[in-house]
């Protein structure tokens, strides 16, 4: 700033009046130390000046699971506009389902001081982040709840859109149904089983052993586990998938096989109506669950109290095709 005022021949307060856009200078001068500042490429140190004011930074944390992932993708997307509209800056960072990394990732983001955190939890306790929270660090729960942490959170209904999934197969004929799912011990993942095992006992219907298959997606795995279903005097005739990740897997392996199987995934992803059977889906709302979960989070942020809250956004299934293919 010195350097800029020397340049433009003001004292250093008028420097500070026009980065700051204060009143109380002349528009020629302030257009001179805006041309001093373009010429020696000045920036304002926006982390030195929160840190003088004893202000907020101005900025949010999100964790996801893999920003890679395209239902992680719009989610952060839509809490990015969100915080935007804020006047905030988002950092966002993935845990691959590691809780030492997912530790890691969140107390950093705690050392830079951010206003706020969006966590996708992957512990099976968070109560480490109880100091954090009661420091001031504003805190919200997307998609899964955050154990030992009395925090707002933002879920899908996983267990009533497995109910639907499951329902739509049984109102094609289907009495054995498959279901392949992701690690038990994620949230998600365990609500949608019990969808799928609530909807086959209020049909009436036993679910039998070698129906139900959880863990990480592997293709390999995922082809065996069907090759196992498919056949012998228990074989299914419809699957449930638990996420996008594992029903891409599903369809690959029942193309190479040229299978004919009826199938509805959880998850809506990218091409799915245009597959030469179009998959039928229990869709979730990404861009929903962020944009709720960032404006909770910035109305905690912005001093409001009251009650945690814990809410629910609704899925919706789609018809198109591979779940109303008839035993």
């Amino acid at each position: 700033m010195k350097d800029v005022a020397t340049a433009a021949g003001v004292g250093l307060k008028t420097v500070s009046r026009v980065v700051n856009d204060e009143a109380g200078v002349t528009a020629a001068t302030a257009a001179r130390v805006r041309a001093a500042i373009e010429q020696l490429g000045f920036r304002r140190n926006d982390g030195a000046r929160m840190l003088r004011q004893g202000s907020r930074t101005s900025s949010v944390g999100l964790l996801l699971e893999d920003l890679a992932d395209p239902f992680y993708a719009l989610l952060s997307r839509a809490v990015e506009e969100v915080a935007r509209a804020q006047g905030s800056l988002m950092l966002a960072g993935s845990s691959d389902e590691d809780p030492e990394r997912e530790r890691e990732l969140t107390l950093d983001f705690c050392a830079r001081r951010v206003d706020g955190l969006i966590i996708v939890p992957t512990a099976a306790d968070h109560a480490w982040l109880a100091p954090e929270l009661a420091a001031g660090t504003a805190m919200v729960s997307v998609d899964r709840p955050a154990t030992g942490l009395d925090v707002d959170t933002v879920l899908s209904d996983n267990l009533g859109g497995t109910v639907t999934g499951v329902d739509h197969l049984i109102r094609q004929g289907h009495r054995r149904i498959g279901f392949l799912g992701d690690s038990p011990d994620i949230y998600t993942a365990s609500e949608r089983l019990s969808g799928y095992r609530q909807a086959m006992a209020k049909a009436g219907y036993q679910v039998r052993e070698g129906w139900v298959e959880m863990g990480k997606p592997d293709p390999v795995g995922i082809s065996l586990t069907l090759d196992r279903m498919l056949s012998g005097p228990d074989a299914v005739s419809a699957l449930m998938c638990g996420n996008s990740r594992i029903t891409v897997a599903v369809l690959r392996a029942l193309a190479a096989g040229d299978r004919r199987t009826a199938v509805v995934g959880f998850d809506d992803f990218e091409l799915a109506d245009m597959l030469p059977t179009p998959v039928t889906v229990v869709a979730q709302d990404p861009v929903l669950l962020g944009r709720m979960a960032a404006e909770l989070l910035f109305r905690r942020m912005r001093g409001e109290r009251g009650k945690v809250q814990r809410l629910q956004v609704p899925t919706r299934l789609i018809p198109r095709g591979s779940g109303e293919i008839p035993v």
